[in-house]
This record gives structure tokens, sequence and C-alpha cells, in this order.
């Protein structure tokens, strides 16, 4: 009754609606004079439980407004944004300004625009806006030691919505504008990091993200069955990263197609890689599972070159897909793009040796106690087959839903450049097994 009176009154209302499904903010980061400005524009729907002041019909009472507006930025602005200062914790903001404005405003395209929006007049105050309908902008200054300095900021904003988009973007006093497209709660993102920093974050980003993607697993694991040696596995994967980290270093530098139907076309090729070597590893073992049940399959030497050929071929696909992964992680590296790749590859790297060390052991104990080594290759390639030939059946019914491609000649010169990066890789290889060739014939000659 009280509320509905106040109401009624043309005092105010208490908001508490239910919380958004998503919620999209925006915001600029700049250090100048001693001080890092930050702009913020969050939707209004997302700040609940606030004592609005409305007029008799509802709508939002910009004269009134201030205190609200203020308290509503404070709760759920400046308690939630954290900003670092070489890893020192900023001293408590101050809210500079706020405003409330129209949706359609497009001031925030811009940081200078935005700043001259947020410090000017406000609506007007005949302005009819219901509080769920306006956008709240917000003028946060830190006071700091140096705009030279390397800052990094943490947000907190997941409590607004379901579902939290931030759109970053920081100016640095020198140097391009870096973007950033951030979402819920992000933990700390370093702004400007250092070379060492970038490359720590990409390295364990590398092996988390060979450790769960389950088409990779697959495939080192098919490429582990017919070796179980751990220095020739190490040297096809050694091989597989390094013709991944070509086309992955060629599509971070934009030499691949952008069309919609490329991405479609890899995930379908990286699911035809798994059935390839599958398939391989079953017609290897094949006979000596049908005609001579139990003996052991050919010596892991066996088609090595083969095998390497063909794991450095699909480490090309793979490297694509490597990309399409690291193509929102790459916001991250700073000035830093190429050490940051380099850092990534290592990651993987370090999680395939990884990888096929713990599968070649537990293979040659399932081997040894479980099963005979031929038909458990059998088995276990069969079972990937089958989960591959899905893969592969899903994605290709999602890339016939494109059009056959059509490519302009600057496409046309990307693919030729991933070409030539590809031939100088299997030229690499080539040359490597040649030398391992004669190395080993000299070990025998000098015996003799």
């Amino acid at each position: 009754m009280a509320l509905a009176a106040c109401v009624a009154a043309g005092g105010g209302a208490l908001l508490a609606h239910d919380v958004p499904d998503a919620v999209a903010v925006t915001a600029f980061v700049r250090p100048a004079d001693q001080r890092v400005q930050m702009l913020v524009r969050v939707p209004l729907a997302a700040m609940r439980d606030v004592d609005v002041p409305t007029d008799a019909g509802g709508y939002l009472d910009l004269p009134r407004a201030e205190s609200t507006l203020r308290h509503a930025a404070t709760i759920w602005l400046t308690q939630n944004i954290e900003i670092f200062e070489e890893g020192t914790l900023l001293a408590s903001p101050r809210l500079a300004a706020v405003r409330v404005s129209l949706p359609s405003d497009p001031s925030f395209r811009e940081f200078a625009t935005a700043l001259a929006h947020v410090s000017g007049p406000g609506l007007s105050p005949s302005t009819r806006l219901y509080w769920d309908q306006g956008v709240l902008d917000a003028l946060i200054e830190y006071p700091i030691t140096s705009e030279a300095s390397r800052f990094a900021i943490r947000t907190e904003f997941r409590r607004l919505a379901q579902r939290v988009t931030i759109g970053l973007r920081f100016l640095p006093p020198a140097g391009a504008e870096r973007a950033f497209q951030l979402h819920d709660e992000p933990g700390i993102v370093a702004l400007d990091p250092r070379w060492h920093q970038a490359a720590a974050g990409f390295v364990w980003s590398g092996i988390g993200h060979v450790l769960s993607g389950p088409d990779h697993l697959l495939f080192l694991l098919l490429v582990v069955l017919p070796l179980r040696r751990v220095r020739p596995l190490v040297i096809i994967v050694t091989s597989f990263t390094v013709a991944h980290a070509v086309t992955l270093i060629a599509a971070a530098y934009g030499f691949v197609p952008q069309a919609l139907w490329f991405v479609p076309l890899v995930e379908t090729l990286i699911a035809v890689s798994i059935v390839w070597l599958a398939i391989e590893n079953i017609v290897r073992v094949l006979p000596a599972t049908l005609f001579a049940a139990g003996r052991e399959a050919p010596e892991a030497s066996d088609g090595l070159g083969r095998r390497w050929a063909i794991t450095t071929a699909f480490g090309l696909v793979h490297g694509f897909g490597f990309s399409f992964a690291l193509q929102e992680r790459l916001q991250f590296a700073g000035a830093h793009l190429l050490t940051s790749l380099v850092a990534f590859n290592v990651g993987v790297e370090v999680a395939q040796v990884a990888v096929i060390v713990a599968a070649c052991l537990a293979v040659r104990a399932l081997f040894a106690r479980v099963v005979a080594e031929s038909s458990g290759t059998l088995v276990i390639s069969a079972l990937v087959a089958h989960t591959g030939w899905h893969w592969m059946v899903e994605r290709g019914d999602v890339l016939r839903q494109y059009s056959w491609p059509t490519l302009g000649a600057g496409e046309w010169a990307r693919v030729v450049v991933v070409l030539m990066a590809a031939l100088v890789v299997a030229a690499c290889v080539w040359m490597a097994r040649v030398a391992g060739r004669a190395a080993g014939l000299t070990r025998v000659l000098d015996r003799r």
C-alpha cells in the first residue's frame, strides 16, 4: 500500500526486475595526466533493486535522478571494477560523471565523443523515458603514478545478466588502440602485456587446447597405436606441430580465405584425417588379426616414413582448426603477436608429447595384459573410425549448405602463399628424413 501510494504520488519505485538474459557493456580505458579515465555504458535494465524517481506517468524523473544514477553506478560499476598499475591495485576511483542516455545515442562509438557526451549536458527534463529503456553512461577516474605504466583490469559484471559481453577498448598513450571482447568474468586482463606475460598465457592456452579437444586427442591416439615407441613418436608429432604452426601463423596474419565456407571445410577435413588414420591402422593389422591371431604386428619402424608424411600433411589442416580456436584469444597478445603464436605452438608441442607418452605407456600395458596387439589396434581404430565418420558426415552436411566457393584475386594469393609454405614444410620434412636415413646408414657401415 505504501509503495503504491508513493508511485501514485509521483515519488518513485523500487525496481527489482528479473535478471536479463544478455547484456552488452561498452567501455573505454585511457591513461592520461596522472589518471586512468574509464568510460562505461550499461543498459539500465541490468541495474536492479534501485529506488527510481518517477513522475505521475511512471517515466524517469530526470531532474531528480542524479543521486539514483550515482548510486546505481557505484553498486553495479565502481564496486565491480579493479584496475592495476604495474600489478598494484589502484585506489578507490572517483565517479566523475553519470548520465542517462537513449539507447540510440551514437556517442560511444569513439572515446572523444563519449567523453564529451558524458561530461556535457544531460537529456532534456521533458524527455519521457522509462528506467529499463535507457542506458547509464559513467566516467570513472583512477589516480595513477605514470601513464606509461602497464595496466590490467578485472571486471565482475556477471550479476548484470545471465550472459555479459564487454566490448573494451584500451587507448595507450603511445601505440595503436587495442580492442577486447570479454565475457562474464574474464579475470585479470593485461591491457598492454609484456612479451613474457603474453608468452606464458599462450603456452598455457596451447596446452589447454590440446587437452580439451577430443578430435585432436583421437588423432594422437591413432598415431600412437601402430608405433608405441617414444622416439619415433616424438619425431612424428614434432613434424605435425611444425606443419600446423605454419598454417596457424598464416591464418593469424590473414593469409587464408575469409569466406564462411572455410571453417566447416577445415572441420570436415579434420574429421577426414581421423577416419583416414583409423582405416590405415585397420588395414595394417587386419591380416594378422584374421589369419594369425595373437601374432605381433609388423615392427614399429615399418611405414614410419609414410606415417610421418601423412601426419605432416594433416598437420597443415589441423593448424587451420587451431587458428579458429585461437582467434578470440589473440586479443590478449598485445603487441606480441608472433611471440604469442610461437608460445601457443610450444604449449601445443608440450601437451602433445605428454599425451603420446601417456598413451604409449597405456597402450603398451593394454596390449601386454589385456588384449593382443593386432586385435586391440583393430578394435580401438574401428571405434575411433566410427566416431570420426559421424563427425565427418555431420560437418559435411554443414559444409554442403554453403554455395560452391568463388575466390577473388586476393584470396587466391592467400591460398598460393599457404601452399608455398606447405611446400617448404614438406621439403624440410623430406630432407630431415633423408638425413636421418643417411645417419643410420653411416652407423651401420661404422659397425661393419
